[in-house]
């Protein structure tokens, strides 16, 4: 999520560099909602505390 923020506000720079306001404001907007979302998720993952669960796919066995 974070990424793709940092790829609108790519866009949004180069479109404000170009003089093309209306694509630079949407991609600066875009840019801060994404950056938004993200970090809401990265504080919901810390305050609940989970972690990545491990699936093994093939279990241990010995004969």
């Amino acid at each position: 999520m974070l990424y793709y923020a940092l790829v609108f506000l790519a866009v949004g720079l180069i479109a404000g560099a170009l003089n093309l306001a209306g694509v630079s404001t949407v991609a600066v907007q875009v840019s801060w909602i994404l950056f938004l979302i993200g970090i809401a998720l990265v504080a919901i993952h810390v305050v609940t505390g989970r972690t990545a669960r491990l699936v093994r796919r093939f279990p241990d066995v010995t004969t």
